[in-house]
């Protein structure tokens, strides 16, 4: 049933206004009987989530959906802040950004993952993040705690999926690395941080491009660093279009629509996919 809000699944959603995988992945569950045909194909995803929702098999995408919905849109707004998802950070990828004033990195442990990777995949992130948080289910808690250092959050998806705050995350973007940080840019990007900071971006060949800017970054302060990569990634990963379709959207698949890149021309089909009753969508091939 988690394959339901695959990337896969969305995408063809989005492109041809159904999907075939869709139909399959239902046919492989008792959600027709659970939901009736006269539901929508929108209800259906709800209806998935809500049994996904359960401790004990909740996958990465319930832990999205939780940070997108209370963090995100519930303290913050797509206006005022701006989310990256699987974003470089050093040797790994973070699961989930969230640009406000600062930048805040979430590492996903749901009850499917194990801890192995977690020491490495933290101080990943302290190179390239001023908060990082790990947020887990309540049976990882303990052993979160003992793995990361004292600067880190630690938060809990709870049974009743509440996140709770087990400890705060400390604001340090002293600690970055500024050539970190400048390899998880676009060369664009990186340009805007040099120039916001009085730094005339070199005339070279595309060729001597990056090492050149590699370079100037090498002697820059990490925390102007800091300051600037979330001003510049605020305007350049910019969420706010995206907000009439979210609105247009399930519950349950907004955090796909945060996180899954669709052509803007596509969201109409997109929706219009996500309102077909369940029994037609039972033909879709």
């Amino acid at each position: 049933m988690t394959r339901l809000f695959s990337a896969a699944v969305f995408r063809e959603m989005a492109k041809k206004g159904r999907s075939g995988l869709f139909r399959r992945l239902v046919d492989q569950t008792d959600l027709v009987r659970r939901c009736g045909t006269d539901a929508s194909v929108g209800d259906t995803f709800d209806s998935a989530f809500e049994i996904l929702k359960v401790a004990g098999q909740r996958d990465e995408y319930i832990y999205r959906a939780a940070i997108s919905h209370k963090i995100l849109m519930g303290t913050h707004s797509l206006r005022t802040a701006s989310m990256l998802n699987e974003f470089r950070a050093g040797s790994c990828k973070a699961d989930l950004v969230i640009l406000n004033g600062t930048a805040t990195v979430y590492e996903i442990k749901s009850e499917r993952d194990s801890l192995a990777r977690l020491a490495n995949q933290v101080e990943n992130y302290k190179r390239v993040f001023a908060k990082v948080n790990v947020i887990a289910s309540e049976g990882h808690v303990e052993g979160v705690w003992a793995t990361v250092p004292d600067d880190v959050g630690v938060m809990c998806l709870s049974k009743r999926y509440q996140i709770q705050t087990v400890r705060e995350a400390i604001d340090r973007p002293e600690r970055i690395c500024p050539v970190t940080v400048f390899e998880a840019l676009r060369a664009a990007e990186a340009c805007a941080i040099l120039k916001a900071l009085g730094i005339a971006v070199p005339q070279v060949p595309n060729t001597q491009r990056h090492a050149a800017l590699r370079e100037l970054f090498v002697g820059l302060d990490p925390t102007a660093v800091h300051f600037e990569m979330v001003r510049t990634l605020k305007r350049t990963r910019d969420l706010a279009p995206l907000g009439d379709l979210i609105d247009r959207l399930p519950d349950s698949l907004q955090a796909a629509a945060l996180s899954i890149p669709v052509r803007r021309g596509d969201h109409g089909r997109l929706v219009e996919a996500v309102a077909t009753p369940l029994g037609a969508a039972l033909a879709w091939s």
